[in-house]
């Protein structure tokens, strides 16, 4: 029999486990959502503040990277068995903002597995959105 501390604790680890899920999912979505149709193009422009001082330009750029790291160390201890949260979720919303070598190649491949790029595109025409290319017109 469950005591009443183990009680409050499942009742804790549940309401983390939701409220995780639930911001993960906003942000992913919203992130998703606000992404312009040619994001994943070769030709899509990404430089950060490419118009702004380099200093802050560097700053911003650290930072981001910074907060991308942050959220995969989180999304590594939230998937650990028996610490409730969405760890996979996590660690995704922090690859996107971490510029690595290789990342546009791994988002594209992420997004052509079954089902996955139709479901964003239904997200985004949901809020009105253009549907995201994968690839150039020929």
């Amino acid at each position: 029999m469950m005591s009443a501390i183990g009680w409050k604790y499942a009742i804790a680890a549940l309401g983390v486990f939701v409220g995780s899920l639930a911001v993960s999912l906003l942000l992913l979505g919203g992130l998703l959502v606000q992404l312009p149709a040619t994001y994943f193009l070769d030709r899509h422009q990404r430089d950060l503040w490419i118009d702004h001082h380099p200093v802050l330009r560097w700053t911003g750029i650290v930072l981001k990277n910074a907060a991308g790291l942050a959220l995969v160390l989180f999304g590594m201890l939230l998937s650990l068995p028996g610490i409730p949260g969405q760890g996979l979720l996590t660690i995704l919303l922090g690859l996107i903002l971490i510029d690595f070598p290789g990342k546009r190649r791994f988002e594209r491949w992420i997004l052509r597995r079954p089902g996955v790029l139709d479901r964003v595109n239904r997200l985004r025409h949901r809020w009105g959105r253009p549907p995201l290319q994968l690839d150039d017109p020929a």
